[in-house]
């Protein structure tokens, strides 16, 4: 893929080198409520009792062993403030990771562009959403994830959460290299994020509460497939603009089929578990994604009639 040179987006929290990837409300550190702190026992004094006080210098030195200054937060809460504080811990500079940052912000800008333009020509507003790299581990809205998990897209924040190390595993686990496969990846999570603002993903979520786990898993594996279709559109306008080079197309099919339900099952375990597929076989994903870059247009993306 030509990417070098091109714009690159600003809607990227680089998580990588803070404790837990962390995000949450204000200033607090821990996300959510954080953590209660007994302050004393309800005495008239108002006093600590010995043990209380113990138990508050012990916290304090395993949050400071943590690199969390409990003081400095304290401190500081007094001032709220909504959103992500981004992190200032260290961050891979290597060249190789300054790279890596420069491409996936290039492949978001490029998926920002064609489905801002998409958008515009039904008359539509695209909002466009927030990539968080981290590193082993992070918090979302949607709770806790590590890098075991994969990328994933979170509707309650609107954000994709990637961990850039799953490229390498895509590579020598997977047997799917090429920068194409990488943008397949993130381009496929940008399509969770347009079904989300279309409404897919608000309707499957309310419907998956009243089916079976088989029945979800069918509904799951029509969703993903459809984010495939999303990803091929993509790579459709990409292609357009004279960015794919010979072998990309290639390669995001290599990466849709090393990742189906049924070479990862059979990797794993020596055999296939129809009624647990979740995304789709291998033959499905790469199906859908061929199917939006043929056509090019979202018309192609009906996943949820008839066979696929």
């Amino acid at each position: 893929m030509e990417w070098k040179g091109r714009r690159q987006s600003d809607n990227i929290e680089d998580r990588r080198g803070s404790p837990v990837g962390r995000s949450g409300m204000g200033r607090n550190p821990f996300g959510r409520s954080g953590i209660q702190i007994p302050m004393g026992s309800g005495r008239r004094g108002g006093g600590l009792s010995i043990g209380t006080i113990i138990f508050l210098v012990v916290i304090y030195f395993v949050l400071k062993m943590m690199g969390i200054d409990m003081l400095q937060v304290l401190d500081e809460g007094s001032a709220p403030q909504s959103g992500y504080e981004q992190s200032t811990g260290q961050r891979p500079t290597s060249p190789a990771a300054d790279e890596m940052t420069a491409f996936v912000r290039t492949v978001l800008a490029e998926t920002e562009d064609t489905w801002n333009g998409i958008f515009k020509s039904e008359g539509e507003t695209y909002e466009e959403p927030t990539l968080v790299l981290f590193s082993g581990q992070v918090s979302s809205a949607c709770g806790f994830a590590s890098s075991a998990t994969g990328p994933f897209y979170c509707p309650g924040d609107r954000k994709v959460y990637l961990d850039t190390e799953f490229f390498t595993q895509l590579k020598d686990q997977f047997g799917a290299s090429g920068d194409f496969a990488e943008a397949y990846v993130i381009a496929h999570e940008i399509g969770h994020h347009v079904q989300n603002l279309t409404g897919v993903l608000p309707k499957f979520n309310q419907l998956r509460r009243q089916m079976s786990e088989v029945e979800a898993n069918q509904m799951s594996v029509r969703v993903e497939l459809q984010a495939d279709c999303y990803a091929g559109i993509w790579a459709s306008y990409t292609d357009q603009k004279g960015l794919l080079e010979a072998g990309d197309l290639e390669e995001a099919l290599n990466a849709a089929h090393q990742i189906g339900d049924d070479t990862l099952q059979k990797r794993s375990q020596g055999y296939v578990v129809p009624d647990s597929f979740n995304h789709g076989t291998s033959a499905q994903r790469a199906k859908w994604f061929k199917r939006g870059y043929d056509s090019g247009k979202v018309s192609a993306r009906d996943s949820f009639s008839g066979p696929i």
